[in-house]
């Protein structure tokens, strides 16, 4: 994958990789984070595995559950033997599900996976709290199995928009690095390779034009998601030189709401010769 990393969050990468400790990438929504995770697994040749978190995410969904169904299936083929089944018959490795936080414990690959968490944020409080003996000693326990502890820790990163505070328990278990926004130059560097087929001029003066929108009042300011939508749009439209009209045209790319779309609008007429 081709990822414009810079020395920041290539120091942050690399000490989280030599120290084997969890990485927590903070930033805007559309700067890059998950971007990270994901040009990190390519790069190590290893396996990315995703936790999308949201509200009301449960253990059984993080973690592990049981395959219920399997068991009942289990206990009818034992009654129609006339046999009984226990506990100890039940809750074994043959009924247990991994869901992604317990594959990556148990991923049995010749190089650690990457276990994204993604948008930890968007998780309920109590949540974290299910994630402290993993993110501390890379082991899950399952009461009636015992505990599992990785054999090649996972390279874990976890992703945050701010939209509530993390725990400081969470944070204390992990390195930090807040992503900004990049530079208009930075960012048409990002976007050129993320859009080859768009010309230098294009890119120049999209990047410097959202640059510009995002120091205005906005429900939501583009990221850098948006900016490369909007450029493969503008592209695709066959447009080289960046005018008003164009970004008329393309608002739904880095405009998400009608507010927003009516402060871009007004910011491309204002540019108008």
């Amino acid at each position: 994958m081709d990822y414009l990393v810079d020395d920041g969050l290539a120091m942050a990468v690399f000490l989280a990789l030599r120290l084997g400790k969890p990485l927590l990438l903070e930033g805007e929504p559309g700067v890059g984070k998950t971007a990270a995770a994901k040009a990190l697994a390519a790069a190590l040749d290893t396996p990315l595995i995703r936790l999308q978190c949201y509200e009301g995410l449960t253990a059984g969904e993080a973690l592990y559950e049981w395959n219920y169904q399997r068991q009942l299936l289990a206990i009818r083929l034992a009654e129609a033997r006339h046999e009984r089944l226990g506990d100890a018959d039940l809750f074994t490795e043959e009924f247990l599900q991994e869901r992604p936080i317990l594959r990556a414990v148990r991923h049995r690959g010749p190089t650690p996976p990457v276990l994204l968490i993604d948008e930890i944020d968007r998780a309920d409080d109590e949540f974290e709290a299910l994630l402290f003996e993993f993110l501390g000693e890379a082991a899950i326990t399952v009461p009636e199995l015992g505990t599992f502890t990785a054999v090649h820790p996972p390279v874990v990163v976890l992703t945050s928009n701010r939209s509530r505070e993390l725990h400081d328990a969470l944070r204390r278990r992990c390195l930090y690095h807040w992503i900004e926004f990049p530079a208009p130059e930075r960012a048409a560097a990002i976007v050129r390779r993320a859009v080859p087929g768009a010309g230098h001029p294009l890119i120049r003066s999209a990047t410097e034009f959202v640059g510009r929108v995002r120091r205005l009042e906005l429900d939501k300011a583009p990221g850098l998601a948006e900016t490369i939508d909007w450029v493969s749009a503008l592209a695709a439209l066959g447009v080289t030189e960046l005018a008003p009209d164009d970004v008329l045209r393309t608002l739904g790319t880095i405009a998400k709401t009608p507010d927003d779309r009516l402060v871009v609008a007004g910011a491309a007429h204002q540019e108008s010769p």
